[in-house]
């Protein structure tokens, strides 16, 4: 099965919103093992959608449209699909007493033109829509299947992954059961992981290796094929042999897990409490930290020392260390770390200072950047890094560094004990 997604909406040609549907869509297809060849994107204009159909037939047996299921004039989504199919538009009873309920609830008036959201197409299999109002649906001919959608993100995952997947499940013919496994890597660039497994990309066929960057990060999703799920997870643990023979030092994850994630959950399971002394990071370590339910428990508090009367007065960085080596300093990254963890104090103690940009600091070029590392009992580490991109973008992989270095040093202690 090969599909299509088409987008609709103005306002994604007009940049006004990111197209992120299709971007989870795709993922999730290609979970089931459906192929995506094309992206479209269209906007709010019957003419323009029913060109995109057309085309869109001629190349793929599955298409799948967000948006335009709404109950303004250009929400066309559905209207213009049916003209198409030549197949009647018809009232979702359920729906509609969804969004009558909706409103009594709120105490809202409700007008006319909301009734609209509940008409679907004749025939079709209804998606209930549990997060907002509009159902989605699937209706399917000789030659193709027509999925629609609704457009909000916050509507249209928990329907796709509740009512899509099984909808499409029962059109793929196959007894195969897809497996799929994310390897998440830092601390090497895609061009680099690449190279290093570019044997096995070049004669994959199943497994299938797919390499992705994200965010400073890369990934690789693995996706094997076999009637036997349990055979299928063991061809997966080969082919991720190979990889981590070659590239496994930079591995510190899988699937949707996060450096900071990783970092929460290795100091749960060592029970440390941790601090931290952010100057250049302005406080966004911690934060990364604090957007896990029960952080209290790990993060003890911390000082954004933006400025060298704070990381003198407060942490009681030496004056003498400032004048003479600099705030971006590998010295002034030590100290930092050894006062922080003294001060709260905490069984580890992280600092960061650098150069964010957009203008050199102290000589030092934009993107150099120090991490303290003081563990107790352990003697204090530095880590230098030369980041390269925008001033925000420097901010945020120095906390990914941060991160990444204290899960290995942790590890590396447990290993030496």
């Amino acid at each position: 099965m090969n599909a299509e997604i088409i987008a609709v909406g103005s306002e994604l040609l007009l940049g006004q919103i990111v197209n992120s549907n299709a971007r989870f869509i795709s993922q999730q297809l290609a979970g089931l093992g459906i192929n995506v060849f094309f992206h479209t994107v269209v906007g709010d204009n019957p003419d323009r959608l029913r060109s995109a159909i057309e085309i869109a037939e001629k190349r793929s047996n599955l298409i799948i449209f967000t948006g335009g299921l709404g109950p303004t004039k250009d929400d066309l989504t559905k209207e213009t699909i049916a003209r198409h199919l030549g197949k009647k538009l018809v009232m979702d009873q359920e729906a509609l007493e969804s969004i009558e309920l909706f409103f009594k609830q709120t105490q809202r008036i409700m007008t006319e033109n909301n009734r609209k959201q509940a008409l679907v197409l004749e025939g079709s299999t209804i998606l209930p829509n549990h997060h907002g109002m509009a159902p989605g649906m699937m209706v399917g001919n000789d030659n193709c299947i027509y999925m629609l959608l609704p457009g909000p993100p916050k509507e249209m995952e928990p329907m796709f992954l509740q009512f899509g997947t099984a909808a499409l499940s029962k059109q793929v013919k196959t007894d195969e059961k897809i497996v799929s496994r994310v390897l998440r890597f830092f601390g090497i660039g895609e061009a680099a992981l690449e190279t290093e497994i570019d044997e096995l990309i070049e004669h994959q066929s199943n497994p299938t290796i797919a390499p992705l960057a994200a965010d400073g990060e890369c990934t690789l999703r693995l996706t094997a094929k076999h009637q036997d799920m349990q055979i299928a997870q063991v061809m997966l643990d080969e082919v991720e042999a190979k990889i981590n023979s070659r590239v496994g030092q930079f591995l510190y994850g899988y699937d949707n897990t996060t450096l900071a994630a990783e970092l929460m959950k290795v100091l749960k399971e060592k029970n440390l409490t941790i601090t931290a002394a952010e100057s250049l990071t302005g406080g966004l370590f911690q934060q990364e930290l604090t957007s896990f339910p029960g952080a209290s428990s790990v993060l003890k508090g911390g000082v954004v020392c933006y400025t060298n009367e704070v990381k003198e007065k407060v942490l009681g960085v030496k004056k003498e260390t400032i004048e003479k080596y600099g705030v971006v300093s590998p010295e002034c990254a030590r100290e930092l770390a050894e006062k922080v963890s003294a001060l709260v104090p905490a069984d580890i103690g992280i600092s960061f200072t650098g150069v964010a940009g957009p203008d050199e600091l102290e000589g030092k070029s934009v993107g150099t950047v120090y991490i303290g590392i003081s563990i107790r009992g352990k003697q204090t580490v530095v880590e230098k890094l030369a980041l390269g991109g925008s001033r925000e973008a420097n901010r945020s992989r120095s906390v990914k560094y941060g991160c990444y270095y204290l899960i290995k040093h942790l590890q590396e202690s447990q290993k030496a004990n």
